[in-house]
């Protein structure tokens, strides 16, 4: 006949893993997890979108009179009393055929 036997051990974990010899992993986790969350607020402050267009655009005007000196110039080189001699009319428009 099998025999049945029930063991039932009243502990708290770090107990149990003390009385196993294991380590107390805890202040290694304490770390990596303290070293994720300074990643992860690096990479937010890293995606700002100050931070974004300074990266993506080194040349980008970094004050509002350089920025509107680039448009007026551009601005400008749209100008339509810019227009040549050999193409007075623009073009685009619908030929009849």
């Amino acid at each position: 006949m099998p025999m049945k036997i029930n063991l039932e051990i009243d502990c708290t974990p770090a107990e149990l893993r003390q009385s196993f010899g294991l380590p107390d992993l805890g202040p290694m986790q304490d770390a990596v997890l303290d070293a994720m969350q300074k990643q992860m607020i690096d990479a937010v402050a890293r995606s700002s979108p100050e931070a974004l267009m300074r990266n993506w655009m080194p040349m980008f005007p970094q004050s509002p009179e350089q920025m509107q000196q680039i448009m007026s110039a551009f601005f400008r080189g749209l100008s339509p009393s810019r227009s040549t001699a050999a193409d007075p009319k623009p073009s685009g428009g619908s030929n009849k055929g």
